[in-house]
């Protein structure tokens, strides 16, 4: 899900054009996910995020996922859509792609970054490298997330949600109700949710998942401060509820993902390849600054 183009509107700096110093030596080209609402392609987000890791990372590739062949069934795809064939084209795509034969860099926007997650996990050739999640809710949501702007597809997306995020029907449709995490019904969810808590190994363990994820070199995790769309914002961290107690966040590492390391988390954790940045703003407000020194210059190049 994605605020990007309110953002890149609001926050016309973000666009300023960077001074580009190359190395000379060949990059580790990049693979980037975006969110709710937005596309592989759109100039004012994701088409100026790719502008500017080329701008920075002089020489490197840089691949923008695009599902279903057009720009509309991309964006479409953002709200309806069955998340594990969405992860499944990603797969082919990636593996289909030259550029990237030997490896890549990853990052995802909002729930573009636990898409790529998925990918992670389930399609280990080539291999991710570092992954950077930027406001991912990789422990779910609990709560519709905002949607930007009176639509058809925003409206319908809520509205299957207040019918039911676990109906079997809604489940296979509707994209936000596949990552649903309602800690007032765990053996629910365990049991409805034919994403996230497939990813995360909640019903059935997938042996598979941890050993691939245990291959990134690095995992960042960028939790924004004042996020009003990842509910609870923690999720960004892998953070969630306590079970049956909405009144009570566990951090990561008091998590029964973490402290029973079903996808690796705790030992990605324990060799300090997983980071934490936490940014002041709402959902997606990320300086150009924050972008480029924290995250490009430090996993990309």
């Amino acid at each position: 899900m994605t605020a990007l183009l309110h953002y890149f509107l609001i926050f016309p700096l973000f666009f300023a054009t960077s001074l580009a110093i190359g190395n000379g030596t060949k990059q580790v080209p990049v693979v980037i996910w975006h969110g709710m609402g937005d596309c592989c392609c759109n100039p004012l987000s994701m088409g100026s995020v790719k502008k500017m890791i080329q701008e920075e990372v002089p020489g490197v590739y840089v691949h923008s996922l695009e599902l279903g062949g057009s720009i509309t069934k991309d964006i479409e795809h953002g709200f309806f859509a069955n998340v594990n064939e969405l992860v499944y084209m990603a797969c082919i795509k990636i593996q289909n792609d030259p550029e990237l034969k030997n490896g890549y860099n990853a990052m995802g926007f909002s729930q573009g970054a636990q898409f790529l997650r998925a990918v992670a996990e389930r399609c280990p050739n080539p291999p991710m490298k570092n992954f950077v999640s930027i406001g991912g809710q990789h422990q779910g949501v609990f709560g519709a997330p905002y949607c930007i702007g009176d639509n058809e597809m925003c409206n319908s997306m809520r509205r299957l949600i207040d019918m039911g995020a676990y109906l079997p029907f809604v489940q296979k449709r509707v994209v936000q109700a596949q990552y649903w995490h309602d800690p007032n019904q765990p053996e629910e969810y365990k049991k409805r949710s034919i994403f996230l808590a497939d990813i995360n190994n909640e019903n059935k363990n997938n042996p598979t998942y941890k050993r691939n994820l245990l291959n990134l070199k690095n995992m960042l995790l960028v939790k924004f401060n004042q996020d009003h769309m990842v509910v609870p914002k923690e999720s960004s961290w892998f953070g969630f509820y306590k079970d049956g107690d909405i009144d009570t966040i566990l951090p990561m590492n008091e998590t029964d993902l973490y402290l029973e390391d079903r996808i690796g988390l705790k030992k990605l954790h324990e060799s300090g390849r997983i980071q934490f940045l936490a940014v002041d703003g709402d959902h997606l407000q990320i300086p150009r600054t924050v972008l480029v020194n924290d995250i490009i210059k430090k996993y990309f190049m």
